[in-house]
């Protein structure tokens, strides 16, 4: 049996591929080994529903955020050897996984856009140029995460429209003080700031939310994906579920930009099981 993993700092998405091809789909909490510690994701891996089911993986493919350097990995790979004793297994970066996801074996630009963002020139089997993503502090344009940090400033500045703001009010009640700790003392506060993204979606059709996710759409195409050489030669791919959610305004500013747009999945796992089964 075969294990794929996709892991954003959300969600873990696990597929279970048996000899006969039967597909057991099982969803944890999100693992991040810049975010949590080598016990929290100890935890999550202990789920009883990955346990049970442990002993017959002989083959574990994990791509998770924040496993693009080898000390991460490292840490996401003893917590696996914990529960899958008989398994090989191999961690790499989410990126790799969008990548192969939606591009296949074919040549092309592959981008996140969920909770975080990220994007990478890909050549059919592994990456080959990646502009770096630099966090929720510093980057993570076009992402959820930067959608909900552009709201709340506005909210805070009182700068949001009124009928947005008292919608904002009455379904939230947040005080500058509850949302301050959130963000600069809370747990994941990149979860939290992407939580707003279901209030931005509530209110697509008013002008200043279209406007924010126009924006922050064509921040990340021009200063990532126009950076790769030959990228009007090329499809564009995007995985998660910003940009398949909001894939009518990605598709416009993608044209305004001259890209050819590719697949807009919300998950990778689909093609991750036809990549490896190759």
């Amino acid at each position: 049996m075969i294990l794929i993993a996709d892991s954003g700092s959300s969600k873990t998405a696990w597929r279970f591929i048996a000899g006969d091809g039967e597909i057991t789909a099982i969803q944890t909490d999100g693992i991040n080994p810049f975010h949590q510690t080598p016990d929290e994701i100890d935890m999550i891996v202990k789920d009883p529903k990955l346990v049970n089911i442990a002993a017959k993986v002989y083959d574990v493919f994990f791509y998770g955020a924040g496993c693009n350097y080898d000390d991460k990995k490292k840490v996401v790979s003893d917590s696996l050897k914990k529960i899958f004793v008989f398994a090989d297994i191999t961690v790499d970066h989410d990126l790799l996984a969008a990548a192969r996801g939606v591009c296949g074996h074919e040549r092309g630009i592959a981008c996140i856009l969920g909770t975080g963002s990220n994007s990478c020139l890909y050549d059919g089997e592994n990456i080959e140029q990646n502009s770096p993503s630099l966090g929720y502090i510093l980057g993570d344009e076009g992402s959820g995460t930067y959608m909900g940090k552009k709201l709340l400033r506005d909210y805070l500045y009182s700068s949001l429209p009124q009928t947005l703001y008292n919608k904002f009010v009455d379904k939230y009640g947040l005080h500058i003080d509850t949302i301050l700790d959130s963000v600069y003392r809370s747990y994941l506060p990149n979860k939290f700031l992407a939580s707003f993204s279901e209030f931005i979606y509530e209110n697509i059709r008013h002008p200043y939310m279209y406007g924010l996710v126009y924006e922050s759409f064509y921040d990340f195409l021009d200063r990532h994906v126009c950076q790769y050489e030959g990228y009007k030669d090329v499809p564009t791919h995007f995985v998660g579920s910003i940009a398949f959610y909001y894939q009518d305004i990605l598709q416009k500013v993608a044209d305004d930009l001259e890209l050819q747009l590719g697949n807009i999945i919300e998950t990778p796992a689909e093609g991750l099981i036809t990549y490896h089964e190759r």
